[in-house]
C-alpha cells in the first residue's frame, strides 16, 4: 500500500440530542455523540405460489406461504457479540488502533464491512471510542462482521493524529492507511470472508473510505460514503481543496461506489456536494477508465440536520434500501439471517398525557422548563427523572431511553425512571423503570469541554 501517513484538520461528526437535569438553577450544557429511536424491522410479506404437481383436485390451487417474521431467526444479543481488539499498525511498532468488533453467531466465515468514523472538532483522543450500533446491527442481521477502528490518535489507538496543512487529498491518503491496516488484519481471521468485504465511513470517514477506495484490497466490492468530506474554515478555498481532493480518488478509483447526501447538512451545501461528486466522476472517466459505478443519492432533508444520519437509527430507515439496492448489485449477500435482541420501549401508564408539563412529578421550575423543551424535539425521544428531582431527555441515537437515564443518574444519588417515551407517558408510582444502560447506546460530551459536535446534541444539568 502506498497510503501516507498523513493527518490533519477537522470534520464533524455526531448525532442526537442528549438533555440530562438535576436538582437546582444553575445549567450546563452538553453535546452528545448518540443513537436514537425504534426503527421497525419489516416482516416479509405473504406470498402465493402455485402447486407443483399440476393433475389431481390440488393441481391449479393457490397455496398461500407462511408470512415468518424474524422471530423465527436465530437470536443475536443485544451487544451483538461486541469485543474491543488492537490491531497492530505494521509501519509504527508498538502503536495499535482500538477497535470494535460485531459479530453474528456461529463460525462464519462471514462478509465484513469496516466502518470509518469522523472527527469532531479539537483533541482526537478525547473523541469517544467508535460505536456505531445502529449502523452494526442492520449489517449483523444480515450476517456481516462489522469492524469499526479508531484511526492513529483516536481515542485509545495510539500513534498520533498528524496534522498537514490544507492539503485534503493527502490527509485522506494518511486516514485510508489505517483503513488499510484494519482490513488487512481482519482479513486474514477465519471467521472473515475475504472475498466480500464492504468499506464505509461517514463525515472525515467517508472521505478516508474513498481515499482507500484507490488501493483496496482485492476483496472490497463496495465503498458506502456518508457525507463524506473535511471542512477546514482555516484554509482559504477549503472548498476547492475538498474538491479537487476527491477529483484525485476519482482518478485511480476502481471499487463501486455509493455516495449519500442529504439537503440539510450543517456542513456541505448541496452544490459542494455535486461539485465534489462531478470531480470524481470526471477523473474517473477521463484519468483511468474505470467501469466501476459510482452513484450518488440526494436523501433529501433529515430531520434537522442530515449529518446526523447514520449514527441515529431512525435514520436506517432512509439509508438501508438505497444500500441494500447496491450492495445487491456488487454481490454482497442483502437478507435478513439473525434477529438482534433490542429494548423494547415501556407502554403507556395513563399516568398523565403527554403534554401535561404539571404532572411531572418532583420538578422544580428548571424541570418543567426542561420537559417542555423535550417536548419539542423529534418522536425517538425519552425523559427520565429521579425522586430527588434530578432529570434528564435524549433524543435522537441509537437508544434514548439509556441516554436519558444515564445522564439523569449523573446527577442523583436516587434511581432514575423513565417517564415518557416517544409520545407516551410511561411513568407508574408504583412501578420502577429498569435502566437501559449500556455503554454501546450513547456516548455524552460535556459542553464546557474544548470539543463540540457540530451536530445540535444537548445536555442541560441543574443541581
Amino acid at each position: 500500500m502506498a497510503f501516507r501517513k498523513l493527518l490533519t484538520g477537522w470534520a464533524v461528526t455526531g448525532t442526537a440530542c442528549v438533555l440530562s437535569v438535576a436538582l437546582s438553577n444553575a445549567h450546563a450544557a452538553s453535546l452528545a455523540d448518540a443513537t436514537s429511536a425504534l426503527s421497525a424491522t419489516p416482516s416479509p410479506s405473504s406470498t402465493t405460489a402455485q402447486h407443483a404437481n399440476t393433475g389431481g383436485p390440488l393441481g391449479n390451487a393457490k397455496v398461500a406461504r407462511l408470512a415468518l417474521d424474524d422471530a423465527y431467526l436465530p437470536v443475536v444479543h443485544a451487544d451483538m457479540n461486541a469485543q474491543i481488539i488492537q490491531i497492530p499498525v505494521v509501519d509504527e511498532p508498538g502503536v495499535t488502533l482500538e477497535t470494535t468488533v460485531y459479530r453474528p453467531e456461529g463460525p462464519g466465515p462471514f462478509p465484513m464491512v469496516v466502518f470509518n468514523h469522523g472527527k469532531i472538532q479539537g483533541d482526537p483522543r478525547l473523541q469517544a471510542r467508535s460505536d456505531p450500533m445502529s449502523f452494526a446491527r442492520e449489517f449483523v442481521r444480515r450476517g456481516y462482521v462489522v469492524v469499526a477502528p479508531n484511526r492513529r490518535g483516536f481515542a485509545g489507538s495510539g500513534g498520533t493524529y498528524e496534522q498537514d496543512g490544507c492539503d485534503v487529498a493527502s490527509n485522506g491518503m494518511g486516514q485510508a492507511s489505517d483503513v488499510a491496516t484494519a482490513v488487512d488484519y481482519m482479513s486474514k481471521q477465519p471467521f472473515v470472508d475475504a472475498n466480500h468485504i464492504v468499506v464505509a465511513g461517514t463525515s472525515h470517514g467517508g472521505l478516508a473510505t474513498m481515499a482507500y477506495g484507490t488501493e483496496a484490497a482485492k476483496g472490497v466490492r463496495a465503498l458506502i460514503n456518508f457525507s463524506g468530506g473535511l471542512r477546514q474554515d482555516a484554509c482559504t478555498g477549503w472548498q476547492g481543496n475538498l474538491t479537487q481532493a476527491f477529483g484525485d480518488y476519482g482518478g485511480k478509483a476502481r471499487v463501486a461506489s455509493l455516495w449519500l447526501y442529504g439537503d440539510n447538512d450543517s456542513v456541505w451545501s448541496p452544490d459542494l456536494v455535486t461539485k465534489m461528486f462531478a470531480a470524481f466522476r470526471t477523473a474517473q472517466a477521463s484519468e483511468n477508465g474505470s467501469v466501476a459505478s459510482a452513484k450518488l443519492i440526494d436523501f433529501g432533508a433529515y430531520k434537522n440536520d442530515a449529518h446526523r444520519l447514520v449514527g441515529d437509527r431512525d435514520g436506517v430507515q432512509v439509508w438501508w434500501p438505497k444500500v441494500e439496492s447496491f450492495l445487491a448489485e456488487q454481490g454482497m449477500p442483502t437478507s435478513v439471517q439473525y434477529r438482534v435482541a433490542t429494548a423494547a420501549a415501556p407502554q403507556a401508564s395513563g399516568y398523565a398525557s403527554i403534554d401535561a408539563v404539571g404532572a411531572v412529578p418532583f420538578l422544580d421550575q428548571a424541570g418543567r422548563d426542561g420537559y417542555r423543551n423535550f417536548l419539542k424535539q423529534y418522536p425517538s425521544r425519552a425523559f427520565a427523572v429521579s425522586d430527588s428531582g434530578a432529570w434528564s431527555w435524549a433524543e435522537g441515537g441509537d437508544n434514548p431511553m439509556a441516554v436519558a437515564v444515564a445522564n439523569c443518574q449523573q446527577h442523583s444519588s436516587d434511581p432514575c425512571r423513565l417517564y415518557a417515551v416517544n409520545g407516551n407517558v410511561v411513568w407508574a408510582n408504583d412501578t420502577a423503570a429498569t435502566a437501559q444502560n449500556d455503554s454501546g447506546d450513547a456516548h455524552a460530551v460535556a459542553a464546557n469541554a474544548t470539543d463540540n459536535a457540530a451536530e445540535p446534541s444537548h445536555s442541560l444539568a441543574s443541581r
